[in-house]
């Protein structure tokens, strides 16, 4: 698509977006432990009949674009603690079409020098639109699509060595927003869902997985409660007992994890399946590739 045809799409005032012929709804992010490769495996133990979907730790938003593609719209609460991550996700769904001449223009002045320079922006100097460009921008160029923050909270993954960046994805952005619209998109904490929930609801989560090498832990991709970018083991044991109370009020539960013996300890008496996944992040790159996980639900 030429840089005109980009830039008046997206000033077309009324955009309709069920106008995008051909496009389904997929991940606009990169994500470090996406479910992308994983869905096929994962689909026979997705529920397909409820009232409302949560889905925290949202990330690339995989399982709910596939559902939207399974299921056409439906009821969803998507949230994340992650906050550049949730306005990227609100941005998308109600100001597409002010975002993609912003994308535009990143992609058209990166460099080594430019993406450090924007690196180096404050995201909570910028307006939404900007800030969620810059988000997306960043998860395009850096290494790997890795989101991580320092003790600051800042941005500090390298650039990554992509010769020719894909930083705009006009289909691909549309298709999402029309998936998302009705969305609830929230910035929080899983557990905040608890008073809301039905036994007619289902739930998916993704959390940063339990790592089980001293190399393959990347969970740093925002401050915990503690100020720390860590979600360690008392996190993953406060996530069991948040699924125990799920359970106990009815909720169809299912929750995706990495296959040791702690994580199948905490979920002793809930159904555990393994699969296997490809995994293309670790700092040792001898450890990258096929390993096994865990998909554990109450169903």
């Amino acid at each position: 698509m030429s840089a005109r045809s980009v830039l008046s799409m997206a000033h077309t005032k009324g955009l309709d977006l069920a106008s995008v012929p051909g496009v389904e709804a997929t991940p606009f992010i990169k994500w470090a432990g996406g479910k992308t490769q994983l869905l096929s495996q994962l689909a026979p133990s997705v529920r397909k009949a409820f009232r409302t979907y949560y889905e925290p730790f949202v990330g690339s938003g995989a399982m709910f674009f596939w559902l939207s593609r399974v299921q056409g719209q439906f009821p969803s609460v998507l949230l994340d603690l992650n906050p550049e991550l949730m306005n990227c996700y609100q941005v998308v769904r109600d100001s597409v079409q002010a975002l993609i001449p912003a994308l535009y223009r990143h992609q058209e002045e990166h460099s080594k020098r430019y993406y450090y320079q924007v690196r180096d922006v404050d995201p909570q100097s910028l307006g939404p639109v900007e800030r969620a460009a810059r988000f997306i921008y960043l998860n395009k160029t850096c290494y790997n699509g890795l989101y991580r923050v320092n003790s600051q909270g800042k941005f500090n993954v390298p650039m990554g060595s992509y010769k020719k960046p894909t930083v705009l994805e006009t289909k691909v952005l549309l298709a999402a927003s029309r998936a998302l619209q009705g969305a609830d998109l929230r910035e929080g904490d899983f557990s905040d869902i608890l008073d809301e929930v039905t036994d007619d609801d289902f739930i998916y989560l993704d959390p940063p997985y339990y790592p089980i090498s001293r190399t393959s832990s990347f969970t740093g991709y925002v401050l915990s409660r503690k100020g720390r970018p860590e979600f360690g083991a008392g996190e993953h044991q406060r996530l069991a007992q948040f699924l125990k109370a799920l359970d106990k009020k009815g909720c169809k539960v299912l929750v995706s994890n990495s296959a040791c013996g702690f994580v199948a300890k905490l979920y002793e008496g809930f159904r555990i399946e393994q699969v296997q996944a490809r995994r293309n992040i670790n700092s040792d790159g001898s450890k990258r590739g096929a390993i096994t996980e865990l998909v554990i639900r109450n169903y």
